[in-house]
C-alpha cells in the first residue's frame, strides 16, 4: 500500500505544478510503479476526485500557447500529450476564429514591417509556418491584411488627455 501512496503523492506533486494529461502522468509515474495497473488505479482515483481532468489540461495548453502559436502547432502538442481529436475539437475551433489576429501579433512583434525582398518574405513565412499558423493565414498576414478586430483593439486617441 505504501507504493500506491507514493505514486499518488508523486502524481499530486506533478499536478500541483501544472495540469497534466493522463498519458503524461502515466509516463512520468511508470518508473516508480511495479505495474501499469497500479498507476491506472491511482489515475482513476485522481480523475474521479477531479484532480486530473483532460478538459482542464486542454484549456491550460491552449491558454499558454495561443498568444504565440497557431492552431496546427497547438493541435500537434496536444496529440503528443495523448489528447484525442474529440477532446481538442471545441477549444481549437474557438481558437481558429482568432488565428489571423494572433498571427499578425506574432509577426508584428518579430518583424514589424513588411518584407521588401523575396528572401526576407520567405524568412517571415517560414517563421509563421513554424509557429503553426496555416498557409492561408500566413499569406494574408504577409499581404498586410489586418484582422477585423484590429481596428477595435486600437486605442481611441480622441479620449486621451
Amino acid at each position: 500500500m505504501q507504493a500506491t501512496l507514493s505514486l499518488k503523492g508523486r502524481a499530486l506533486k506533478y499536478l500541483a505544478a501544472r495540469e497534466h494529461s493522463r498519458s503524461e502522468l502515466m509516463r512520468k509515474l511508470a518508473p516508480h510503479a511495479e505495474d501499469r495497473a497500479e498507476i491506472e488505479r491511482v489515475l482513476d482515483d485522481l480523475q474521479s476526485r477531479g484532480f486530473l481532468s483532460e478538459e482542464r489540461f486542454v484549456a491550460s495548453v491552449v491558454h499558454r500557447r495561443a498568444a504565440g502559436h497557431g492552431t496546427a502547432r497547438i493541435r500537434q502538442e496536444l496529440s503528443l500529450k495523448g489528447i484525442t481529436a474529440d477532446q481538442m475539437r471545441a477549444p481549437l475551433e474557438e481558437l481558429q476564429s482568432s488565428e489571423l489576429a494572433r498571427a499578425h501579433a506574432v509577426w508584428a512583434r518579430r518583424f514589424g514591417s513588411p518584407a521588401t525582398e523575396p528572401r526576407e518574405q520567405a524568412r517571415q513565412m517560414r517563421f509563421l509556418m513554424a509557429r503553426g499558423f496555416s498557409g492561408d493565414v500566413v499569406r494574408r498576414v504577409l499581404k498586410g491584411e489586418l484582422p477585423e478586430s484590429f481596428d477595435d483593439a486600437a486605442p481611441d486617441t480622441d479620449d486621451l488627455p
